[in-house]
């Protein structure tokens, strides 16, 4: 067995109602997809029947972790769920999510788990080291994810610290566009809706607990290379730039919201209003200055950008919510319709993840149908009674209730972005933030294109998926997008979702593109393994991704369907006068078409390319041979 890695998969058939597990693929494949996106998506593009919808029982829903996952390696917790897209038809989805699901899964001897097929009855998994069973969920359905997290403990009687749980809420379990799983009370994989994806198995939670450990080839230079890495996580770079990592140390974003307001992205009023984000940042963190906050790291994690709140003064006083690190779930679940009371958006960022619906989806529906209300595209006749004016926040409980029930006016909404913005009717779909019709990490992107861009290119739907710190630009520079850096940036972005390592200690971290890769190359005993190979990994996941979605119908096109509200420039507010993106996109794609070694014309990969990066199998796997020129 390559140590670094544990030395089993987990299968799950829900029809059958079997488990069983099988050797890990051989060492040529393991290196050649490393783990985590990568050995996910070799899984997927292997087993998947080629007309499978998402949703459908014989379309797998992967977990993977990666090498570095339950390791001494900084910040070594992340796990990705790979599947079909269920918002995008032709794409993959591959969400993150952090916490300690993924370390204790390897230390019950698992490097993932594969489950197909969809049961009668709502079930759960448990794995308890070679324990593994499917037991009933039917108390847990219906429930919040706070709730069946809560809940599943008490029914096993373990300690809170000892196992931790991976499940959904309402929307997932309505097969809602948007659902997420969560993990940990302050993570979550969104990104696809794979919330969705187990809603329609049946499958509510997978609860993990293990007390194994994961062994590495090289432990005293790997515990050298991890440890200069760790002390590398809160050094600026020569330029003077902080890591992400360092800004949103031990709940950073609390503090330093302000980042992204004086830079013009907070998402607030649908991206109408510069100013009045502004103005939420600046509440927000005065309101947390005076709040309790308690940071809470994951696996081997000393950043803690995760925080719970202990709500002190105003209408929910006493009210104690969950937040991952990010500025987007607070933005998504409230800013972006008008909530600017801290309190009320806490408790919607909150409720977003009890009932396990990402901001980033239902944020802009609300954003989208709060507009049209207030430009008579919609009434308080066609809402039922419910006055959709700006920050009202009862009544986007009441529309996400309606989602989830799918009745009322909210029950039309519940199809998906699009759908919901033809529902409306009007030009609706004018100012729906999307791309591709799916959600966006939520920020208002405009006035930095670098990371606008990379939400259009990624692979898997809107999603991080570049290297931010080497696209980060003025919004003074932004029309001067460094294309040539992008395939690079995203490369890299890639590969270190193939580690086990969240994001926020690789982003702008000091040597990390060295680091990483001799952690890999020193946990997994790989001793030729270097920074050139997992670029190169990063690259051929890239261009997995692509061909994926060329096996299932997507057009250069594609590429160009992003929200009219996001390919403006904002004409307020710090960024008042950044250049608009929308004339420009074409020849930005173009460019990143051609330095990524695919066909400007048509986007797709070139057959010089299919062969540098060894995926002849992949082509022929898809049936793409004849598209490749």
């Amino acid at each position: 067995m390559v140590t670094g890695y544990v030395d089993r998969i987990l299968r799950v058939d829900l029809s059958a109602r079997r488990t069983w597990t099988e050797p890990l693929p051989p060492e040529d494949v393991l290196r050649k997809y490393v783990g985590g996106t990568g050995l996910a998506l070799h899984y997927l593009i292997q087993e998947c029947p080629p007309s499978a919808k998402p949703s459908d029982p014989e379309t797998p829903l992967i977990f993977m972790t990666g090498p570095l996952a339950g390791t001494r390696a900084p910040s070594s917790s992340n796990y990705v769920v790979v599947s079909l897209h269920y918002d995008i038809p032709y794409a993959i989805g591959a969400g993150f999510a952090h916490g300690f699901w993924a370390a204790f899964l390897k230390f019950a001897g698992y490097e993932g788990i594969i489950v197909t097929g969809a049961s009668e009855e709502p079930v759960y998994l448990l794995i308890d080291d070679d324990k593994v069973e499917l037991r009933d969920a039917a108390p847990y359905w219906g429930k919040g994810t706070r709730e069946t997290e809560r809940l599943i403990k008490r029914e096993l009687d373990v300690d809170s610290v000892e196992m931790s749980v991976a499940c959904i809420g309402q929307a997932g379990e309505s097969m809602l566009p948007g659902a997420m799983i969560k993990n940990d009370r302050n993570h979550g994989a969104g990104k696809g809706s794979p919330g969705a994806l187990m809603g329609a198995k049946k499958l509510k939670a997978i609860a993990v607990r293990g007390t194994g450990q994961v062994s590495v080839a090289e432990p005293k230079d790997f515990i050298e290379t991890v440890t200069q890495w760790e002390d590398n996580l809160f050094v600026d770079s020569e330029d003077g730039k902080a890591p992400l990592g360092k800004l949103w140390h031990n709940g950073g974003m609390t503090r330093h919201h302000g980042v992204m307001s004086e830079q013009g992205i907070t998402a607030g009023k649908n991206l109408l209003d510069p100013v009045w984000s502004r103005k939420f940042s600046e509440k927000y963190m005065d309101a947390c200055a005076g709040w309790r906050v308690d940071p809470q790291p994951s696996y081997n994690c000393t950043i803690a950008c995760s925080y719970d709140v202990r709500i002190t003064s105003g209408q929910f006083a006493g009210t104690r919510v969950s937040l991952c690190g990010g500025g987007e779930p607070f933005e998504g679940a409230a800013a972006i319709f008008g909530v600017d009371e801290p309190g009320a958006a806490l408790m919607m960022t909150d409720h977003f993840d009890d009932i396990g619906m990402e901001s980033g989806f239902g944020g802009p529906i609300l954003g989208m149908i709060y507009e049209a209300y207030e430009k008579g595209i919609i009434t308080k006749e066609d809402t039922g009674g419910l006055e959709l004016t700006w920050g009202n926040f009862e009544a986007a409980i009441e529309i996400l209730d309606q989602m989830i029930e799918r009745r009322g006016f909210g029950g039309k909404l519940a199809g998906g972005m699009k759908e919901a913005a033809a529902a409306i009717g009007g030009n609706a779909e004018d100012f729906l933030v999307h791309v591709k019709g799916a959600g966006i990490n939520m920020h208002d992107w405009r006035p930095l294109w670098g990371p606008l861009f990379g939400q259009i290119i990624a692979g898997t739907g809107p999603a991080h998926q570049i290297e931010y710190p080497m696209l980060w630009q003025s919004k003074d520079a932004a029309s001067e997008v460094p294309t040539e850096k992008v395939p690079s940036a995203q490369a890299q972005k890639i590969w270190e979702d193939c580690t086990g390592v969240c994001m926020f200690a690789c982003q702008g971290v000091k040597d990390v593109v060295e680091l990483a890769p001799r952690s890999v190359a020193q946990a997994t005993g790989w001793s030729d393994f270097t920074s050139d190979e997992a670029m190169r990994v990063g690259e051929r996941v890239v261009n997995m991704m692509r061909l994926a979605a060329l096996s299932r119908g997507f057009k250069k096109e594609d590429d160009f369907d992003v929200s009219p509200r996001l390919m403006e420039g904002p004409t307020e507010g710090p960024a008042a006068g950044a250049p608009s993106m929308g004339p420009h996109l074409k020849r930005l794609l173009e460019k990143y078409y051609d330095q990524m070694g695919w066909d400007p014309e048509t986007g797709i990969p070139r057959k010089e390319t299919i062969e540098r990066l060894d995926l002849e199998d992949v082509v022929n796997r898809l049936e793409l041979g004849s598209a490749i020129k």
